[in-house]
Formats: C-alpha cells, sequence, structure tokens
C-alpha cells in the first residue's frame, strides 16, 4: 500500500508519494512539483482550468471566473457561501472539491495507482479562539477528501510535518520553534527533534506545544493594496455633497483575495457609476468603476503581491496598473509596508512567545528557530519571529516545499 502526504495551501499546493521510506513529491505541472492554488472556469470552452493554467487563462482574459486562496474559506463564514459560475451557483466548497481531486488525480498518475490514504496538513488554527468553529472547519475538508475519494485520513499540524523535514538535516538533538508563515494562516510548535529521535513513528512526547494565530501572506496583500492601491481607485476621497467619505467596503471586498469575486454586483456597478459624478476626485472613482467593469480584481492582487515580494529585496518597488488605465503605477516602501502590517507582525511575534511559554521554556533554550512558508521571507515577519528568541540560531530551506515532505515522510511512517 502506498499513502500520500497533501498539502492543500492557500497559496500553492504540492503533493507526495511515500513508500515506506522511499518520500517523492509528485510532479503536477510539467516536471514542478508545486502548483498554485488557483482554479479557473473557462467560459469559452466549458473546462476548468488549474494552477498555473487557470491564471494564465485568467491573465490572458479569457472569458471565466478565476478561484484563488481557496483554504481560506474553511475558517470563515464564507464556508456557507455559493459563487456564480455562468447561471448556476456552485458551493465555494465544491470548488475546493474539484481542486482537491485534481491533486490526487496527478498524484494517482504519477503513482500508476489508487491511492486511498492520506496524511492531511492543516493550520494549527483555523479559526482563533473558537474551537467549535475549528473543528468545524477540519470535518469540512475531511468531508470533501473523502469525497474525492481517500479513505483513510489522517490530520497532522503543518508545522509539526515541516519539523519532520527539517529533522532530517540535523546532526544533533535540538530545541526547535518551527514557524510556518503562510497565506492564510502562521503556525508554530516548539519539538524536540535529532538523529536519534527522527525514527520513531509516535513522536507525542517531543512535541511540547503548538500555537496559531490567522495571518499570512494574504493579510499582508491586502494591506499592501489598500495602503498603495485602493487610494488611486478613490478609498480615502471625499464627496462633494455634505463633504463625506466615500464609502470603503468594497475597497476591502476588492483587497481580499476571497471576496474579490463576490465585488462583481449590478449594484455596486450601478452605486459606483452614481458616486463617480458625487466625488471630488471622480477620476479615481471612475477607476473603480472600470475595475468593477472588467472584472481586474485579481489581476489587482497579483501585481500586489508581485511588489510585495519585491519588497523582500529592495527597499522600495512600482506596482504597474496599465491594465486599468495607461501608464497608472502604484509605488510602495518597505518602510511603508512593515508600518502597514505592524499590528501583525506583533501578534506573530506574541504567538511565538506564547508557543514557547506553553512549552514550558524561556525564550534562551530554543536552540533554532526553523523558518518556513512564502511569507516567512518578508523581512519584518522575519525580525519579529527572531525577537521571540534572540539568542537561537535563525535556519530556513524549502520555504514552499518543507511541509509537503513532511507530511509525504509522516505519511510514509504512520501508514
Amino acid at each position: 500500500m502506498i499513502a500520500c502526504g497533501l498539502d492543500f495551501g492557500t497559496s500553492n499546493s504540492a503533493i507526495g508519494i511515500a513508500r515506506g521510506d522511499t518520500v517523492v513529491l509528485a510532479p503536477l505541472e510539467d516536471d514542478r512539483t508545486l502548483m498554485p492554488s488557483a482554479v479557473f472556469f473557462d467560459y469559452e470552452v466549458h473546462r476548468v482550468r488549474f494552477g498555473s493554467d487557470a491564471v494564465s487563462a485568467y491573465v490572458g482574459q479569457t472569458e471565466g471566473r478565476l478561484m484563488r486562496a481557496l483554504k481560506t474559506i474553511l475558517g470563515s463564514h464564507l464556508i456557507q457561501e455559493k459563487t456564480s459560475l455562468g447561471n448556476r451557483k456552485v458551493p465555494l466548497t465544491e470548488v475546493v472539491g474539484i481542486f482537491v481531486r485534481h491533486l490526487k488525480q496527478k498524484a494517482e498518475t504519477f503513482a500508476g495507482q489508487e491511492i486511498s490514504t492520506v496524511v492531511h496538513g492543516r493550520p494549527v488554527r483555523f479559526v482563533d479562539g473558537d474551537d467549535e468553529a475549528d473543528a468545524r472547519a477540519q470535518a469540512v475538508l475531511e468531508t470533501i477528501a473523502r469525497q474525492s475519494g481517500f479513505k483513510h485520513i489522517l490530520f497532522a499540524p503543518e508545522p509539526i510535518a515541516a519539523a519532520w523535514h527539517y529533522e532530517q538535516s540535523v546532526r544533533r538533538e535540538e530545541l526547535v520553534l518551527i514557524a510556518d508563515i503562510g497565506g492564510g494562516t502562521s503556525d508554530f510548535s516548539v519539538i524536540r527533534i535529532g538523529p536519534g529521535r527522527r525514527e520513531r513513528v509516535d513522536r507525542t512526547e517531543d512535541i511540547l506545544a503548538t500555537a496559531g494565530v490567522r495571518i499570512g501572506g494574504t493579510d499582508f496583500d491586502s494591506a499592501l493594496s489598500l495602503d498603495a492601491v485602493m487610494p488611486l481607485l478613490g478609498l480615502g476621497t471625499r464627496l462633494v455633497e455634505k463633504n463625506l467619505s466615500m464609502p470603503n467596503a468594497l475597497y476591502h471586498e476588492l483587497a481580499t483575495w476571497p471576496t474579490i469575486n463576490f465585488a462583481y454586483t449590478y449594484k455596486n456597478e450601478r452605486d459606483v457609476a452614481a458616486l463617480v459624478l458625487e466625488a471630488c476626485e471622480p477620476e479615481k472613482v471612475g477607476r473603480l468603476s472600470a475595475v468593477l467593469g472588467k472584472r481586474l480584481g485579481h489581476r489587482i492582487a497579483f501585481a500586489v503581491e508581485e511588489g510585495k515580494i519585491a519588497l523582500s529585496a529592495e527597499q522600495a518597488s512600482v506596482m504597474a496598473l496599465d491594465f486599468i488605465e495607461s501608464w497608472l503605477t502604484a509605488e510602495a516602501t518597505r518602510a511603508r509596508f512593515q508600518a502597514a502590517i505592524r499590528a501583525m507582525t506583533d501578534r506573530l511575534f506574541q504567538t511565538a512567545r506564547d508557543c514557547i511559554a506553553a512549552a514550558g521554556l524561556e525564550a534562551a533554550a530554543i536552540d533554532t528557530i526553523f523558518l518556513t512558508g512564502g511569507s516567512s521571507r518578508v523581512p519584518a515577519v522575519r525580525a519579529a519571529i527572531a525577537e521571540a528568541a534572540p539568542a537561537a540560531r535563525l535556519a530556513s530551506g524549502s520555504d514552499l516545499l518543507s511541509v509537503a515532505s513532511g507530511l509525504t515522510r509522516m505519511a510514509g511512517r504512520m501508514f
């Protein structure tokens, strides 16, 4: 029997095959083992596209609907919502199922046989401070996995999986703080690892504490969008009558990956067209009207994501928005971006400290902080987590694949 490890991520996903101690990640796009967590319903040829192909179809202005950041709906009120696909309404959980089945089929094609057993990654917390909602989110994901054809399902916290991956490279015993900063959540664990422990199947005694918070890369995208892009579309402008502020709910909807499609309603288009005539800066609100009419919200989100990534290496970035208006750009600086996400990085620091305290340890006891997940590359995030254990060594590696590798290794040992 073979088993698989499934990392269904907010931004990217991967799936690996385990035959005993042999662990290999399945190719999902040509020879690439990482796939964007994106689904595009192509109205022109009536088929579903996945991953990079889905994104390319959307950017190429193929008629259809793009869905991204699907994982975030599991821990939100959107879990009960439906989305419009042409003339029909489809539950968002069904869209998640379509994507999970695609990953399973890719793995089975690679393995050459059916796979019914999975170690499925999950964040430490789907929902902050609500155990019932957190359990409900996992139950929904388990239902989706069963409907996709998995019969034997074990859930594992993603930072524990990352620890299994990191442990393969260590030469001595360590007390490690694992910090998995993903697209939708940030997860922490304090765990004992080492060459003498890695052969154990039951690692319960080694896991000293876990903690999680619903903050991730998509939240950083939203903050950057609201700070640098949405003001160009009228956020913060005034209305002539009574000097009122422009309503801001629509801007937040467009700046948030899971809710972008909900902004596209005839009512919103009609209301914004009327506000163009009432705005003190009509040209800006006119851009918002164009974004709604041409369904450009995801293109803005992709531009913002690229700008955020650039700010990890540079002090400033320029986001091209010429798909809205010729020569339009949004400028961002690392300093302003760090200010925009300061409340979130403060929470990451506190969550990391709380995890160490829950393990019954002082910060000085942590030997290593292992940073993983795409959002761990953000300098302000790295600095905040490093401050939780200032004397610890910082380590990183396989930012986008460590969880998938760890889950697959767990699958091989546990089944």
